[in-house]
């Protein structure tokens, strides 16, 4: 029964799966739709419209997956960066990992699994039959063929750590030779100065100024102090709404008057301002604006960007402790410009801490609360446990198609509509930990998400479906591998499902199809006004993306001798991301910042935590199968691959969290013979202005405002 139901949603899932990419490459190849599924080409002026549309040009319009397959890595480096380029790079190393598996799992390991008779399964009715047949529990107790599990456990670790090694040390080679290849950016001359203590009869700025002019004369160029300014922020964010509100109408038509009601055909909704109000609102908004600045300009925080003339000065000076206290006049390594967060400079260290006290808690609540919809998932996923609990629904959940449908399509389709919600949450919490960059929170999101992905999704689905009266073994650690044993197997067909229905379906429907400004793109068509800021060139979000990539990289490496039958889908899985992605990232999305490959050393220790979950897990299920020979020998597997994550962490790490001595000198001095390194330096001196005490825009810069000069606002 569970093959079956698995079978239909299989079934429906790459149906839906194939109809996506068709009616995406329709969309797609449509004009119209240019700036919805093409909107970063659509912004470099790089689409050339034609109306005829047809069967042949529908023929020919998958031309686009030719493209994405035959780009190089280069042109990928060149168009988004370095951290799209290891973006990219997980899906090979996925390839090359699950191709290796598939090959081992599938012709090697699920043949022995097959013929093993532990369960007396009846072959004659084999696809009503559950997926235990093809995996390790059909094998005999005590049985040799274990050794063949065994044999490949070990074959299979060396290989995925041989495969991460490669990839770190690729990895860390293209990250110097793109910063010997990348132009002079104010991030690697600057360094955020915190925490500088008050000095009586001084501002911030003459107290910076005085202590780095004394400490490192020959060096130090400029800096810039920051301000409170969140009043002043919020006006420009409301003039910045006005003058969308302008641009848009007279972008529609110079001429005419425009007052209608704002969506649902013209019926419900706010009335339109008139051009003339939004004109009289933006000049008033813009004498509001000039007030704020003038008064805001004296109110510094104890915050500072501290620019020097050399590479390598700067990472002396972000990487020394500067005064006698710890807590006074703390630096690190500065954002780019566009990179930087600035709400929270102006929170003291102790607040820092606190905020990451209260995160830590928060995280803590909101795993625990989405267990619920993880039991309603287990539940519909186990109707015997659902029928035992619900006696009432048992004539219903006896019908071929509700048991189909139900325990095959509808508990991991439920599961990710509920994950959905968790990376803004995440998101919002890594923002108020003190971090100053976005890169920096997205990262830290990243984190928090790959490991709420993998205890709620993962084991939260294991202890709640086929173990989940066996909860107060839990207390007792050393009959974990053998609850993991027990519980990890019976769970292998909602995983398999899982893969289908949000990997192959959901995540690559979505990312196509984008619904989000599809369906924007339909209301306003016919039923609603979309801002046009709706359909802008968004960056890649790795904080949703990595973590649910490593989550299927983490099922495929723990079933591998489990269930080698999720091999193929995981790895068909990784082949598609590996081409969507990639169109995704040409044609789709922009880069707003650069970490220069930071997320790989998550994508790292990620693997080597599933690779000794599964030493963990193979360790219970040879205790379990009584071979204890083979179960003490898998001890010293966790053990090595600790050790060799070590020597990883020493090999590559410290290049990921700063750039070599010998590599800042280098760029030092072949700068010295750029001509253009001077005018960068005077750059530097209001490269970290903040936005909202920037200088205005001439009237002339906008064809469609006839007012006054406008601040910039604040993006």
């Amino acid at each position: 029964m569970i093959l079956s139901a698995l079978v239909t949603s299989v079934g429906i899932n790459t149906s839906l799966c194939f109809l996506f990419l068709i009616l995406y490459t329709i969309l797609r190849n449509r004009p119209s739709n240019a700036e919805l599924y093409l909107p970063r080409l659509v912004a470099e002026g790089k689409i050339q419209e034609d109306n005829a549309f047809g069967v042949r040009k529908l023929l020919t319009s998958f031309s686009w997956v030719k493209r994405a397959w035959e780009a190089t890595e280069a042109e990928l480096l060149e168009n988004s960066g370095l951290d799209a380029v290891v973006f990219m790079r997980i899906f090979v190393f996925g390839l090359r990992v699950f191709q290796f598996a598939t090959i081992i799992g599938i012709f090697i390991l699920l043949p022995f699994n097959y013929m093993g008779n532990q369960l007396n399964i009846d072959f004659t009715d084999l696809p009503n039959k559950s997926l235990d047949t093809f995996s390790i529990s059909n094998v005999n107790d005590g049985s040799n063929r274990l050794w063949i599990h065994f044999s490949a456990v070990y074959i299979f670790t060396a290989v995925v750590c041989y495969l991460l090694y490669s990839e770190y040390d690729y990895i860390s080679a293209l990250r110097i030779s793109y910063f010997y290849s990348s132009k002079p950016r104010p991030s690697q001359f600057t360094v955020l100065v915190r925490s500088i203590p008050v000095t009586s009869g001084k501002s911030f700025s003459d107290s910076v100024e005085s202590f780095f002019s004394e400490c490192y004369p020959s060096t130090y160029l400029s800096h810039s102090v920051i301000h409170r300014a969140d009043r002043l922020k919020r006006i420009i964010n409301k003039a910045d709404k006005v003058y969308k509100g302008l641009v848009q109408p007279k972008s529609e038509d110079s001429t005419k008057k425009i007052s209608k009601r704002g969506c649902c055909f013209g019926i419900f909704g706010r009335k339109a301002e008139p051009v003339d109000q939004y004109e009289e609102d933006l000049e008033d908004i813009e004498g509001n604006t000039r007030a704020e600045q003038s008064s805001v300009t004296g109110e510094e925080v104890p915050a500072a960007f501290v620019s020097f003339k050399s590479r390598f000065s700067a990472a002396v000076v972000s990487h020394l402790q500067q005064g006698v206290r710890p807590t006074d006049w703390q630096t690190e390594p500065a954002p780019d410009p566009q990179d930087v967060y600035w709400p929270f400079f102006s929170a003291s260290f102790i607040t820092r801490w606190m905020c990451n006290v209260a995160v830590i808690f928060a995280c803590l609540i909101i795993t625990i609360m989405f267990i619920v919809p993880v039991f309603i998932a287990q539940g519909l996923a186990n109707l015997t446990q659902l029928e035992t609990m619900l006696p009432f629904l048992s004539g219903l959940l006896k019908m071929k198609i509700v048991t189909q449908v139900v325990t095959g399509y509808l508990p991991s389709l439920i599961l990710e509509m509920f994950l959905v919600l968790v990376p803004p949450v995440m998101i919002m919490l890594s923002s108020i930990q003190g971090h100053v960059a976005l890169s920096q929170i997205e990262k830290s999101a990243c984190i928090k998400m790959v490991w709420f992905t993998v205890w709620n999704i993962f084991f939260a689905n294991v202890l709640s479906g086929s173990a989940l009266y066996k909860f107060n073994l839990l207390l007792e650690p050393k009959k974990v591998p053998e609850l993991l044993a027990v519980a990890v197997p019976g769970q292998a067909s909602f995983f398999i499902a899982y893969v289908v229905t949000s990997g192959w379906t959901t995540t690559f429907s979505t990312e196509l199809f984008r619904l989000k400004f599809l369906v924007c793109r339909i209301l306003k068509g016919g039923m609603c006004c979309c801002s046009n800021e709706e359909l802008e060139v968004l960056s890649n979000p790795y904080h949703r993306q990595i973590p649910r990539i490593l989550f299927f990289s983490l099922l495929g490496i723990t079933y591998f001798f489990l269930a080698p039958l999720i091999l193929p889908f995981v790895l068909i899985f990784y082949g598609l991301g590996y081409i969507i992605y990639r169109n995704q990232l040409l044609n789709v999305y922009a880069p707003k910042y650069e970490t220069g490959g930071k997320f790989w050393p998550v994508v790292h220790d990620a693997t080597i935590v599933f690779l000794i979950l599964m030493h963990v897990i193979a360790i219970g299920v040879f205790g379990i199968k009584k071979v204890p020979l083979a179960s003490s020998l898998t001890i010293p597997l966790p053990i090595l691959t600790l050790l060799f994550n070590s020597y990883c962490q020493k090999r590559f790490l410290p290049s990921f969290k700063g750039y070599p001595a010998e590599c800042l000198i280098n760029k030092d001095r072949l700068d010295q013979n750029d001509p253009s390194i001077l005018s960068f330096h005077e750059r530097l001196a209001t490269a970290y202005e903040y936005p909202a005490m920037e200088a205005v825009i001439d009237s002339e810069a906008s064809e469609t405002s006839a007012t006054t000069p406008l601040m910039r606002g604040y993006r």
